[in-house]
């Protein structure tokens, strides 16, 4: 059972309800594309769920601030930074399957496969093996952030992969999303947020 239950919109505080019209916002169409927001409607409920955001959101609103704040960053990362949505959600799960985040994975596996991440590689990264590539560009994001997830540092060749495939923007920008969510993982694995029954997830 998660540690900080969802929060009725009507015992919501002037600054939590101000949070969590923004973190709304941040998902709704027109704001995502219409295939990401079905897919949050599937995950979510409805991508304007009033008593369950999901995920990390209700321990976010504990902080209003924190919560406003988080949101831009997310949604600068996920949607708007030089990375493709390939590359941002093959990194996401590597993080989730780094942390066993299974929530996370939960959401994200899906996220990935949309955003054209073959079956294999997710599967793969799921049972803790490394994956077959067929893509150079895939390989490179995939070791870049399992070493630096693992090593706590990259080698020289792996950084001069990723400069190669993505530039010094790119490289700083994947970085911060691997931050990000490890956050985010942290959070889902301390409050332990309940992943739907029924849920294949990575073995613990």
């Amino acid at each position: 059972m998660t540690r900080i239950p969802n929060l009725a919109l009507e015992n919501l505080t002037a600054a939590q309800r101000k949070a969590f019209d923004i973190i709304v916002a941040s998902r709704s169409p027109g704001t995502v594309t219409d295939a990401q927001a079905e897919t949050y409607k599937n995950i979510l409920g409805t991508t304007e769920q009033k008593f369950n955001l999901g995920g990390p959101f209700t321990a976010f609103l504990q902080s209003p601030e924190f919560a406003v704040r988080t949101t831009d960053m997310a949604k600068f990362l996920r949607f708007e930074s030089s990375l493709s949505p390939r590359q941002v959600e093959l990194a996401i799960i590597v993080t989730a399957r780094f942390w066993t985040a299974q929530y996370e994975w939960y959401a994200h596996a899906k996220f990935a496969a949309m955003a054209g991440v073959e079956e294999e590689i997710i599967q793969a990264i799921k049972e803790n093996r490394r994956p077959d590539f067929t893509r150079a560009d895939d390989e490179t994001i995939y070791t870049f952030c399992q070493q630096l997830h693992v090593d706590h540092q990259v080698s020289d060749k792996t950084y001069q992969d990723g400069i190669a495939l993505l530039g010094e923007q790119g490289i700083v920008e994947l970085i911060g999303l691997i931050g990000f969510y490890t956050m985010v993982s942290m959070t889902l694995n301390t409050i332990k947020v309940a992943v739907p029954a029924g849920e294949e997830l990575p073995p613990i």
